[in-house]
This record gives structure tokens, sequence and C-alpha cells, in this order.
């Protein structure tokens, strides 16, 4: 069972790099930030960083997958103001 503490909790909200988290996670997180800012930035050698790390091809793409289903999915929540205001200030009345 995977279980957080508070530190932990605050670290990753404030700032991921200083957090006390794995090398391992951190080079995954790094990925992420990547892919999220800029995929098209990412080379092989940013493949090569996370097979370093420990993860294989499998992982990699995972990671990729699940990191890219949820910048699409918020990218689509936010366009549709999902969590912003009042219904009334996206959607006409019915």
């Amino acid at each position: 069972m995977v279980t957080l503490d508070e530190n932990m909790i605050a670290g990753l909200r404030e700032d991921y790099t200083k957090a006390p988290i794995s090398e391992q996670d951190r080079v995954m997180l790094d990925y992420v930030v990547q892919l999220t800012k800029d995929a098209t930035r990412l080379a092989p050698q940013d493949h090569d960083k996370l097979r370093a790390a420990g993860f294989d091809d499998k992982a990699i793409l995972q990671i990729t997958l699940i990191a890219s289903w949820f910048n699409y999915i918020n990218r689509v929540a936010d366009a549709l103001g999902v969590g912003r205001g009042k219904k009334e200030d996206w959607y006409p009345p019915e």
C-alpha cells in the first residue's frame, strides 16, 4: 500500500524537484513536465534518461500515454469551462 505523508504532498505541490521523492520518480516527472510544456522538444536522450532510471519501453509508453491523456482531458475541460464559474457564464439559457 502506498501512503503519502504531508511533507511529500507539500513538497510536490511546491516544487517536485526538491520534494522527497526517488530519483526514478524525479526523472519521470522531468519527462512529464517537458511533455506537457512542449513535447516537440523531447528527444531520444530523454527516453535514454528514463531507461537509465529503470523504466523499460513499455513503461515509457505508459508514462507518455497517461500524461498525454491528462493533458488532453484538462484542455477539453478548460475549453468547456468545467470547474470555472457558473454554467450561465458558459452556456446560454435553455
